[in-house]
Protein backbone atom coordinates (compact mmCIF):
# COMPACT_ATOMS: atom_id res chain seq x y z
CA UNK A 1 0.00 0.00 0.00
CA UNK A 2 1.18 3.55 -0.66
CA UNK A 3 2.32 5.72 2.21
CA UNK A 4 -0.13 8.61 2.45
CA UNK A 5 0.01 10.88 5.50
CA UNK A 6 -1.96 13.99 4.51
CA UNK A 7 -1.56 16.87 6.92
CA UNK A 8 -4.52 18.93 8.12
CA UNK A 9 -3.19 22.26 6.86
CA UNK A 10 -2.59 21.03 3.31
CA UNK A 11 -5.63 18.72 3.12
CA UNK A 12 -8.12 21.53 3.59
CA UNK A 13 -7.32 23.28 0.33
CA UNK A 14 -6.84 20.31 -1.95
CA UNK A 15 -8.99 19.18 -4.87
CA UNK A 16 -10.88 16.05 -3.91
CA UNK A 17 -12.68 14.11 -6.65
CA UNK A 18 -15.12 11.35 -5.72
CA UNK A 19 -16.10 8.86 -8.45
CA UNK A 20 -19.52 7.30 -7.88
CA UNK A 21 -22.66 9.13 -6.77
CA UNK A 22 -24.29 6.35 -4.73
CA UNK A 23 -24.38 6.14 -0.94
CA UNK A 24 -20.61 5.76 -0.50
CA UNK A 25 -19.74 8.61 -2.83
CA UNK A 26 -22.34 11.03 -1.48
CA UNK A 27 -21.45 10.28 2.13
CA UNK A 28 -17.74 10.77 1.40
CA UNK A 29 -18.39 14.20 -0.09
CA UNK A 30 -20.64 15.17 2.83
CA UNK A 31 -18.19 13.84 5.43
CA UNK A 32 -15.35 15.86 3.91
CA UNK A 33 -17.31 19.06 4.40
CA UNK A 34 -18.41 18.04 7.89
CA UNK A 35 -14.79 17.39 8.82
CA UNK A 36 -13.59 20.78 7.62
CA UNK A 37 -12.46 20.31 4.04
CA UNK A 38 -12.37 23.75 2.41
CA UNK A 39 -10.95 22.69 -0.95
CA UNK A 40 -13.01 21.74 -3.97
CA UNK A 41 -15.10 18.58 -3.68
CA UNK A 42 -16.37 17.16 -6.97
CA UNK A 43 -18.80 14.24 -7.11
CA UNK A 44 -18.94 12.42 -10.44
CA UNK A 45 -21.78 10.01 -11.28
CA UNK A 46 -22.46 7.97 -14.40
CA UNK A 47 -26.26 8.22 -14.07
CA UNK A 48 -28.07 11.44 -15.02
CA UNK A 49 -30.37 11.31 -11.98
CA UNK A 50 -29.93 13.29 -8.79
CA UNK A 51 -28.01 10.97 -6.43
CA UNK A 52 -30.38 8.49 -4.79
CA UNK A 53 -30.52 5.67 -2.24
CA UNK A 54 -30.85 2.13 -3.59
CA UNK A 55 -32.68 0.03 -0.93
CA UNK A 56 -36.10 1.64 -1.64
CA UNK A 57 -35.84 0.55 -5.30
CA UNK A 58 -36.90 -3.01 -4.44
CA UNK A 59 -39.68 -1.81 -2.15
CA UNK A 60 -41.40 1.60 -2.16
CA UNK A 61 -40.21 2.81 -5.57
CA UNK A 62 -41.01 -0.48 -7.28
CA UNK A 63 -44.50 -0.63 -5.77
CA UNK A 64 -45.20 3.01 -6.56
CA UNK A 65 -45.62 4.10 -2.94
CA UNK A 66 -42.68 6.49 -3.36
CA UNK A 67 -41.80 8.58 -6.39
CA UNK A 68 -38.07 8.29 -5.79
CA UNK A 69 -35.32 8.01 -3.22
CA UNK A 70 -33.10 11.02 -3.82
CA UNK A 71 -30.73 11.81 -0.97
CA UNK A 72 -31.81 14.71 1.22
CA UNK A 73 -28.55 16.57 0.67
CA UNK A 74 -28.20 20.20 -0.37
CA UNK A 75 -25.10 19.80 -2.50
CA UNK A 76 -25.05 23.46 -3.51
CA UNK A 77 -25.02 24.79 0.04
CA UNK A 78 -22.25 22.32 0.94
CA UNK A 79 -20.18 23.50 -1.99
CA UNK A 80 -20.13 20.04 -3.59
CA UNK A 81 -19.91 20.16 -7.37
CA UNK A 82 -22.07 17.52 -9.06
CA UNK A 83 -21.12 16.15 -12.45
CA UNK A 84 -23.88 13.71 -13.39
CA UNK A 85 -24.29 11.63 -16.52
CA UNK A 86 -20.50 11.51 -16.69
CA UNK A 87 -18.88 8.08 -16.88
CA UNK A 88 -15.37 7.50 -15.57
CA UNK A 89 -13.11 5.83 -18.13
CA UNK A 90 -9.79 5.46 -16.37
CA UNK A 91 -7.27 6.84 -13.89
CA UNK A 92 -3.71 8.01 -14.44
CA UNK A 93 -2.28 8.14 -10.91
CA UNK A 94 1.12 9.42 -12.03
CA UNK A 95 -0.59 12.47 -13.58
CA UNK A 96 -3.22 12.77 -10.83
CA UNK A 97 -5.93 12.79 -13.49
CA UNK A 98 -9.24 10.99 -13.87
CA UNK A 99 -10.34 10.33 -17.44
CA UNK A 100 -14.07 10.78 -18.08
CA UNK A 101 -16.42 11.01 -21.05
CA UNK A 102 -16.26 14.78 -20.68
CA UNK A 103 -12.46 14.87 -20.60
CA UNK A 104 -9.74 14.62 -17.95
CA UNK A 105 -10.42 15.80 -14.39
CA UNK A 106 -7.36 16.73 -12.31
CA UNK A 107 -7.30 15.80 -8.62
CA UNK A 108 -5.12 16.02 -5.56
CA UNK A 109 -7.03 13.21 -3.85
CA UNK A 110 -9.26 10.68 -5.61
CA UNK A 111 -11.89 8.50 -3.93
CA UNK A 112 -13.19 5.45 -5.78
CA UNK A 113 -16.82 4.75 -4.82
CA UNK A 114 -18.27 3.20 -7.96
CA UNK A 115 -20.12 0.42 -6.11
CA UNK A 116 -21.11 -2.88 -7.68
CA UNK A 117 -23.02 -3.88 -10.79
CA UNK A 118 -25.41 -6.81 -11.17
CA UNK A 119 -24.23 -9.95 -12.90
CA UNK A 120 -26.11 -10.71 -16.09
CA UNK A 121 -27.52 -14.09 -16.99
CA UNK A 122 -25.47 -15.41 -19.94
CA UNK A 123 -27.36 -15.49 -23.19
CA UNK A 124 -30.03 -12.96 -22.20
CA UNK A 125 -28.50 -9.87 -23.78
CA UNK A 126 -31.18 -8.33 -25.99
CA UNK A 127 -33.92 -10.80 -25.03
CA UNK A 128 -37.12 -8.80 -24.42
CA UNK A 129 -38.65 -8.93 -20.96
CA UNK A 130 -35.41 -9.64 -19.07
CA UNK A 131 -34.72 -7.20 -16.25
CA UNK A 132 -32.12 -6.35 -13.63
CA UNK A 133 -32.89 -4.36 -10.48
CA UNK A 134 -30.04 -2.09 -9.51
CA UNK A 135 -30.79 1.41 -10.78
CA UNK A 136 -33.69 3.85 -10.68
CA UNK A 137 -34.22 3.25 -14.41
CA UNK A 138 -34.43 -0.50 -13.74
CA UNK A 139 -37.13 0.09 -11.13
CA UNK A 140 -39.07 2.39 -13.44
CA UNK A 141 -39.04 -0.26 -16.18
CA UNK A 142 -40.32 -2.88 -13.74
CA UNK A 143 -43.15 -0.81 -12.23
CA UNK A 144 -45.55 -1.32 -15.16
CA UNK A 145 -44.65 -5.03 -15.22
CA UNK A 146 -45.92 -5.36 -11.67
CA UNK A 147 -48.92 -3.16 -12.37
CA UNK A 148 -50.00 -5.50 -15.21
CA UNK A 149 -49.60 -8.50 -12.85
CA UNK A 150 -47.49 -10.53 -15.24
CA UNK A 151 -46.33 -14.06 -14.52
CA UNK A 152 -42.80 -13.39 -13.30
CA UNK A 153 -39.79 -15.67 -13.08
CA UNK A 154 -37.05 -14.55 -10.71
CA UNK A 155 -33.63 -16.09 -11.33
CA UNK A 156 -31.72 -16.32 -8.06
CA UNK A 157 -32.98 -16.78 -4.49
CA UNK A 158 -30.53 -14.40 -2.86
CA UNK A 159 -31.34 -11.20 -0.99
CA UNK A 160 -32.39 -9.21 -4.07
CA UNK A 161 -34.37 -12.12 -5.53
CA UNK A 162 -36.31 -12.57 -2.29
CA UNK A 163 -37.00 -8.85 -1.92
CA UNK A 164 -38.23 -8.54 -5.51
CA UNK A 165 -40.36 -11.69 -5.17
CA UNK A 166 -41.90 -10.13 -2.05
CA UNK A 167 -42.81 -6.95 -3.92
CA UNK A 168 -44.16 -8.87 -6.90
CA UNK A 169 -46.42 -10.96 -4.67
CA UNK A 170 -47.66 -7.79 -2.96
CA UNK A 171 -48.52 -6.46 -6.40
CA UNK A 172 -50.55 -9.61 -7.15
CA UNK A 173 -48.17 -11.26 -9.62
CA UNK A 174 -47.68 -15.00 -9.94
CA UNK A 175 -44.03 -15.54 -9.00
CA UNK A 176 -41.68 -18.47 -9.59
CA UNK A 177 -38.16 -18.23 -8.18
CA UNK A 178 -35.55 -20.54 -9.70
CA UNK A 179 -32.32 -21.21 -7.84
CA UNK A 180 -29.45 -23.39 -9.10
CA UNK A 181 -28.36 -24.29 -5.56
CA UNK A 182 -30.23 -26.52 -3.13
CA UNK A 183 -31.57 -23.67 -1.00
CA UNK A 184 -32.14 -19.91 -0.92
CA UNK A 185 -29.21 -17.69 0.12
CA UNK A 186 -26.80 -20.54 -0.60
CA UNK A 187 -23.89 -18.16 -1.10
CA UNK A 188 -24.59 -16.18 2.05
CA UNK A 189 -25.68 -18.57 4.81
CA UNK A 190 -25.01 -22.16 5.94
CA UNK A 191 -27.55 -24.78 4.89
CA UNK A 192 -29.07 -25.25 8.34
CA UNK A 193 -29.70 -21.51 8.70
CA UNK A 194 -31.10 -20.97 5.21
CA UNK A 195 -33.30 -24.09 5.30
CA UNK A 196 -36.13 -22.54 7.39
CA UNK A 197 -36.38 -19.70 4.88
CA UNK A 198 -37.47 -22.07 2.13
CA UNK A 199 -40.99 -22.20 3.61
CA UNK A 200 -41.29 -18.42 3.44
CA UNK A 201 -41.76 -18.57 -0.33
CA UNK A 202 -44.71 -20.96 -0.23
CA UNK A 203 -46.24 -19.06 2.68
CA UNK A 204 -46.30 -15.94 0.50
CA UNK A 205 -47.74 -17.76 -2.51
CA UNK A 206 -44.48 -17.79 -4.48
CA UNK A 207 -43.08 -21.00 -5.96
CA UNK A 208 -39.44 -21.76 -5.20
CA UNK A 209 -37.63 -24.24 -7.45
CA UNK A 210 -34.20 -25.27 -6.18
CA UNK A 211 -31.63 -27.34 -8.15
CA UNK A 212 -33.08 -25.41 -11.10
CA UNK A 213 -30.52 -24.18 -13.60
CA UNK A 214 -31.62 -21.91 -16.44
CA UNK A 215 -30.72 -23.31 -19.86
CA UNK A 216 -31.95 -20.29 -21.84
CA UNK A 217 -34.52 -17.52 -21.89
CA UNK A 218 -36.87 -17.14 -24.84
CA UNK A 219 -39.41 -14.34 -25.25
CA UNK A 220 -42.14 -15.19 -22.73
CA UNK A 221 -40.49 -18.39 -21.50
CA UNK A 222 -37.69 -19.55 -19.23
CA UNK A 223 -36.31 -22.96 -20.20
CA UNK A 224 -34.64 -24.95 -17.41
CA UNK A 225 -31.82 -27.46 -17.87
CA UNK A 226 -34.24 -30.36 -17.29
CA UNK A 227 -36.45 -29.15 -20.14
CA UNK A 228 -39.13 -27.52 -17.98
CA UNK A 229 -40.64 -24.46 -19.64
CA UNK A 230 -41.87 -21.71 -17.31
CA UNK A 231 -44.20 -19.00 -18.65
CA UNK A 232 -42.66 -15.61 -17.99
CA UNK A 233 -44.24 -12.30 -18.84
CA UNK A 234 -41.04 -10.92 -17.31
CA UNK A 235 -37.76 -12.32 -16.02
CA UNK A 236 -35.88 -10.63 -13.21
CA UNK A 237 -32.26 -11.67 -12.74
CA UNK A 238 -30.78 -11.51 -9.25
CA UNK A 239 -27.72 -13.77 -9.32
CA UNK A 240 -25.27 -11.50 -7.55
CA UNK A 241 -23.14 -8.44 -8.15
CA UNK A 242 -19.50 -7.70 -8.85
CA UNK A 243 -17.48 -4.56 -8.11
CA UNK A 244 -17.86 -1.95 -10.84
CA UNK A 245 -14.15 -1.64 -11.49
CA UNK A 246 -13.57 -2.82 -15.07
CA UNK A 247 -12.79 0.79 -15.98
CA UNK A 248 -9.72 0.66 -13.72
CA UNK A 249 -7.95 -2.00 -15.80
CA UNK A 250 -4.43 -0.87 -16.64
CA UNK A 251 -4.52 2.03 -14.19
CA UNK A 252 -2.06 0.51 -11.73
CA UNK A 253 -4.71 0.41 -8.99
CA UNK A 254 -4.49 -3.10 -7.50
CA UNK A 255 -7.59 -5.24 -7.95
CA UNK A 256 -8.41 -8.41 -6.01
CA UNK A 257 -9.68 -11.84 -7.00
CA UNK A 258 -13.28 -10.61 -7.29
CA UNK A 259 -12.34 -7.51 -9.24
CA UNK A 260 -12.55 -5.32 -6.16
CA UNK A 261 -10.14 -2.50 -5.35
CA UNK A 262 -7.69 -3.75 -2.73
CA UNK A 263 -7.64 -1.16 0.05
CA UNK A 264 -5.58 -1.15 3.24
CA UNK A 265 -6.88 -0.70 6.78
CA UNK A 266 -7.11 3.05 6.16
CA UNK A 267 -9.01 2.51 2.87
CA UNK A 268 -6.00 3.66 0.83
CA UNK A 269 -5.32 1.92 -2.47
CA UNK A 270 -2.01 0.92 -4.03
CA UNK A 271 -1.95 4.23 -5.92
CA UNK A 272 -0.72 7.45 -4.34
CA UNK A 273 -3.53 9.74 -3.13
CA UNK A 274 -6.27 7.30 -4.17
CA UNK A 275 -8.77 5.85 -1.68
CA UNK A 276 -11.59 3.33 -2.18
CA UNK A 277 -14.80 2.82 -0.24
CA UNK A 278 -18.09 0.93 -0.36
CA UNK A 279 -19.09 -2.02 -2.55
CA UNK A 280 -16.14 -1.63 -4.92
CA UNK A 281 -13.44 -2.16 -2.28
CA UNK A 282 -12.19 -4.84 0.11
CA UNK A 283 -10.36 -4.09 3.34
CA UNK A 284 -8.43 -6.15 5.91
CA UNK A 285 -10.28 -6.85 9.16
CA UNK A 286 -8.10 -7.44 12.22
CA UNK A 287 -11.30 -8.33 14.09
CA UNK A 288 -11.95 -11.31 11.80
CA UNK A 289 -8.47 -12.01 10.49
CA UNK A 290 -9.70 -11.84 6.91
CA UNK A 291 -10.08 -9.46 4.00
CA UNK A 292 -13.74 -8.43 3.72
CA UNK A 293 -15.70 -7.42 0.63
CA UNK A 294 -19.03 -6.11 1.94
CA UNK A 295 -21.82 -5.35 -0.54
CA UNK A 296 -24.22 -3.71 1.87
CA UNK A 297 -25.68 -0.28 2.60
CA UNK A 298 -24.18 0.15 6.08
CA UNK A 299 -20.65 -0.31 4.75
CA UNK A 300 -21.31 2.45 2.23
CA UNK A 301 -22.53 4.65 5.08
CA UNK A 302 -19.74 4.00 7.59
CA UNK A 303 -16.67 3.77 5.37
CA UNK A 304 -16.84 7.35 4.05
CA UNK A 305 -16.30 8.79 7.53
CA UNK A 306 -13.01 6.91 7.74
CA UNK A 307 -11.97 8.01 4.25
CA UNK A 308 -12.73 11.64 5.06
CA UNK A 309 -10.87 11.42 8.36
CA UNK A 310 -7.82 9.99 6.62
CA UNK A 311 -7.87 12.63 3.92
CA UNK A 312 -8.20 15.41 6.49
CA UNK A 313 -6.26 14.13 9.49
CA UNK A 314 -2.61 13.68 10.36
CA UNK A 315 -3.24 10.44 12.28
CA UNK A 316 -4.46 7.52 10.11
CA UNK A 317 -7.84 6.10 11.13
CA UNK A 318 -8.40 2.34 10.85
CA UNK A 319 -11.58 0.95 9.31
CA UNK A 320 -12.64 -2.33 10.94
CA UNK A 321 -16.44 -2.31 11.40
CA UNK A 322 -18.82 -5.06 12.43
CA UNK A 323 -20.58 -5.58 9.07
CA UNK A 324 -24.35 -5.11 9.20
CA UNK A 325 -27.26 -5.43 6.82
CA UNK A 326 -30.98 -5.98 6.80
CA UNK A 327 -33.58 -7.35 4.40
CA UNK A 328 -37.36 -7.16 4.35
CA UNK A 329 -38.84 -10.25 2.73
CA UNK A 330 -42.12 -12.15 2.89
CA UNK A 331 -43.35 -10.15 5.88
CA UNK A 332 -40.17 -10.69 7.89
CA UNK A 333 -37.47 -8.28 9.00
CA UNK A 334 -34.11 -10.04 8.69
CA UNK A 335 -30.96 -8.50 10.18
CA UNK A 336 -27.38 -9.71 10.21
CA UNK A 337 -24.28 -8.44 11.98
CA UNK A 338 -20.72 -9.74 11.94
CA UNK A 339 -18.87 -12.30 9.82
CA UNK A 340 -19.78 -15.93 10.51
CA UNK A 341 -17.15 -17.90 8.51
CA UNK A 342 -14.73 -17.35 11.40
CA UNK A 343 -17.05 -19.15 13.87
CA UNK A 344 -16.56 -22.56 15.44
CA UNK A 345 -20.02 -22.95 17.01
CA UNK A 346 -23.64 -22.13 16.11
CA UNK A 347 -26.37 -21.52 18.70
CA UNK A 348 -30.13 -21.16 18.02
CA UNK A 349 -32.42 -18.82 19.95
CA UNK A 350 -36.06 -19.66 19.32
CA UNK A 351 -37.86 -21.96 16.91
CA UNK A 352 -36.86 -21.39 13.26
CA UNK A 353 -40.33 -22.57 12.22
CA UNK A 354 -41.81 -19.64 14.13
CA UNK A 355 -42.08 -15.96 13.22
CA UNK A 356 -39.09 -14.77 15.29
CA UNK A 357 -35.72 -16.42 15.97
CA UNK A 358 -32.01 -15.72 16.09
CA UNK A 359 -28.88 -17.63 15.19
CA UNK A 360 -25.64 -16.79 17.01
CA UNK A 361 -22.17 -17.73 15.78
CA UNK A 362 -19.38 -18.06 18.35
CA UNK A 363 -15.63 -18.40 18.14
CA UNK A 364 -13.99 -19.56 21.37
CA UNK A 365 -17.29 -18.56 23.04
CA UNK A 366 -17.06 -14.97 21.77
CA UNK A 367 -19.94 -13.74 19.63
CA UNK A 368 -18.69 -13.06 16.10
CA UNK A 369 -21.98 -12.88 14.14
CA UNK A 370 -25.73 -13.23 14.44
CA UNK A 371 -28.79 -13.39 12.20
CA UNK A 372 -32.01 -12.10 13.75
CA UNK A 373 -35.44 -12.70 12.21
CA UNK A 374 -38.05 -10.45 13.81
CA UNK A 375 -35.84 -9.90 16.87
CA UNK A 376 -34.34 -6.40 16.48
CA UNK A 377 -33.36 -6.24 20.16
CA UNK A 378 -31.17 -9.31 19.73
CA UNK A 379 -29.48 -7.62 16.80
CA UNK A 380 -28.87 -4.33 18.60
CA UNK A 381 -27.48 -6.00 21.71
CA UNK A 382 -25.54 -8.59 19.73
CA UNK A 383 -23.84 -5.99 17.57
CA UNK A 384 -22.51 -4.25 20.68
CA UNK A 385 -21.36 -7.57 22.14
CA UNK A 386 -19.47 -8.38 18.95
CA UNK A 387 -17.78 -4.99 19.01
CA UNK A 388 -16.81 -5.49 22.65
CA UNK A 389 -15.53 -9.04 22.05
CA UNK A 390 -17.47 -10.32 25.05
CA UNK A 391 -17.34 -14.00 25.98
CA UNK A 392 -20.79 -15.62 26.01
CA UNK A 393 -22.48 -18.44 27.92
CA UNK A 394 -23.65 -20.75 25.09
CA UNK A 395 -26.32 -22.39 27.25
CA UNK A 396 -27.77 -19.06 28.35
CA UNK A 397 -27.85 -17.94 24.71
CA UNK A 398 -30.33 -20.69 23.83
CA UNK A 399 -33.07 -19.07 25.95
CA UNK A 400 -34.87 -16.62 23.64
CA UNK A 401 -36.58 -15.00 26.65
CA UNK A 402 -33.23 -13.98 28.10
CA UNK A 403 -31.74 -10.74 26.74
CA UNK A 404 -28.50 -11.31 24.86
CA UNK A 405 -26.70 -8.83 27.06
CA UNK A 406 -27.54 -11.05 30.07
CA UNK A 407 -26.05 -14.15 28.44
CA UNK A 408 -22.40 -13.16 28.82
CA UNK A 409 -20.07 -15.58 30.58
CA UNK A 410 -18.64 -13.04 33.00
CA UNK A 411 -21.90 -12.03 34.67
Amino acid sequence: MSEQTPQQDTAQGRRVVVVGAGMAGVQTAVALREQGCTGTVTLIGAEPHQPYDRPPLSKAVLLGTSEGSAFDVDFESLGIELRLGCEALGVRPADHELDTEAGPVPYDVLVLATGAEPMRLPGTEGVPGVHLLRTLDDAERLKPVLARQHDIVVVGAGWIGAEFATAAREAGCAVTVVEAADRPLAGALPAEVAAPMTAWYADSGAELRTHARVERVEPGTVVLADGTRLPAGAVVVGIGARPATAWLAGSGVELGAHGEVVADAHLRTSAQDVYAVGDCASFPSARYGARLLVHHWDNALQGPRTVAANIMGAIPTVYDPVPYFWSEQFGRFVQYAGHHPAADRLVWRGDPAGPAWTVCWLREDRLVALLAVGRPRDLAQGRRLIEAGRRMDPQALTDPARPLKDATADR
